[in-house]
């Protein structure tokens, strides 16, 4: 067991903190958000996860877990203290690492023994060491430390289990110390039966693994959504190219489903932060700068699809289901939606929504939208439904009693969840991605 402090109680930080406690860890979690923090010690989730307000519940109550705003508490206590707080992009591109600096400022204003500093944000190559500088210049060498990088890869919806049971765990150091405290840390993963592979480099490397892992997911969605363009007007079929592309054990299935595009906290911050870094290092990364530019006219093949049936959309009603960036998140971050919803506003459109989870999160946007409480209600009265989202529930509707309650049957499948001919079978007229439109 280790003394772990982990700084930030966000989506990073709180799922660190769960998992590391649940490993058999005594972890404080800080955060400086009163509010947040006096929520996660009554049980109350600032995000949503599935599994993790259980495990947040059961950790606490074995006492292996608390929350604090006491960074001085959460740093003099610990051995180990985990980084995670948010790097968001800079005005004109780039990296903003004001939050970093100044946690690792405080770090060392409180530090009162050897500390390992491990950094879990996204962070540019050289953010370790302009760390080691900055904390070194406070401490006057009083106490000796060790950074280290050691990136997250959490997808959400399914964070816990990628912490548990990971690809691959990176660790970015050059002291021996640090790195067998590290390796002892994440035994329980790296121990059979699981195995987990440990990747021990030094922390630029492993800080550019995040960033060239990130940007090559979104370039293989930009790359199948292109080739979806293409297969509409040469008339093939996505799914079959890419279930024959995916076949190839060198590309792989994954990341190849057609749709209106990525969205989240990762991938646009992530990919514009490598075309800066890239920049900054006096290299012109244009596959990456490509990848940006598919993905950012993506989700305004919706309204050329919608227009196609209706010319002017002016006074049409236009019904979304989902509006999170993907299932099993409330998180509306870079959403394609976001996208979709100020074309149709300026093209005169109404609109109707619906999220499982993401609609409390979108009411706080005040996005010109009516917010329904069923799939079914979105839709009823609507001239078109659009599936943004592929949450599990919309593929269990009943499309019949869908068409019946429209205005006109008419289906845009942004993320290709149903089968066109099943759909046109019911009366509609389809169109999804890469697929071309049917009609009934």
């Amino acid at each position: 067991m280790k003394k772990i402090c982990v700084v930030g109680a966000g989506y990073v930080g709180l799922v660190t903190a769960t998992c590391l406690a649940d490993l058999g860890n005594e972890v404080i979690c800080i955060d400086v958000d009163e509010d947040r923090i006096e929520g996660l010690k009554k049980g109350i989730m600032p995000i949503f996860e599935p599994g993790l307000a259980e495990l947040v519940e059961q950790n606490c109550q074995q006492e292996r877990l608390r929350f604090s705003l006491s960074m001085e508490e959460g740093v003099r206590a610990s051995e180990v203290i985990f980084v995670a707080v948010g790097t968001p992009p800079r005005e004109g591109g780039g990296v903003d690492l004001k939050f970093v600096e100044a946690v690792a400022a405080e770090i060392a204003t409180h530090m009162n023994s050897y500390k390992i500093i491990v950094n879990k944000s996204t962070v540019p190559a050289g953010t370790g060491a302009r760390m080691q500088d900055l904390i070194r210049a406070q401490r006057n060498g009083d106490f000796d430390f060790d950074i280290v990088s050691n990136p997250e890869f959490l997808r959400e919806g399914s964070a816990i289990n990628d912490f548990k049971r990971p690809d691959r765990i990176v660790l970015g150091c050059t002291s021996e110390r640090a790195l067998d405290a590290m390796r002892a840390l994440y035994d329980p993963l790296s121990i059979p039966p699981l195995e987990t592979p440990i990747i021990a480099t030094n922390v630029e490397s492993a800080e550019m693994i995040k960033y060239a892992s990130n940007a090559f997911l979104a370039t293989k969605i930009s790359f199948i959504n292109e080739i979806a363009n293409v297969c509409e007007r040469v008339g093939a079929d996505i799914d079959t190219v890419a279930k024959g592309m995916g076949m190839d054990s060198r590309i792989g299935p994954r990341f190849l489903h057609a749709g209106i595009g990525y969205g989240g906290s990762c991938f646009p911050k992530d990919t514009e932060g490598l075309l800066e870094i890239a920049r900054d290092a006096g290299y012109d990364l244009r596959i990456v700068d490509a990848v940006m530019k598919v993905n950012d006219v993506q989700p305004l093949r919706v309204i050329e699809k919608l227009q196609r049936v209706f010319p002017d959309l002016g006074g049409r009603t236009v019904g979304l289901l989902g509006l999170s960036f993907k299932p099993n998140t409330d998180d509306l971050r870079a959403a394609p939606s976001e996208r979709i919803i100020e074309s149709l506003h300026a093209a005169g459109a109404k609109i109707k929504a619906y999220d499982p989870v993401a609609g409390e999160e979108a009411a706080k946007r005040k996005w010109p939208i009516e917010l329904c409480r069923s799939a079914y209600a979105t839709v009823a009265g609507c001239d078109a439904m659009v599936v943004v989202t592929e949450w599990d529930a919309f593929k269990e509707l009943d499309l019949v009693r869908i068409r019946e309650s429209m205005l006109s049957p008419v289906l845009i499948d942004g993320r290709n969840i149903y089968d066109p001919t099943v759909v046109a079978e019911a009366g509609f007229h389809y169109d999804g991605f890469g697929r071309g439109s049917a009609a009934s």
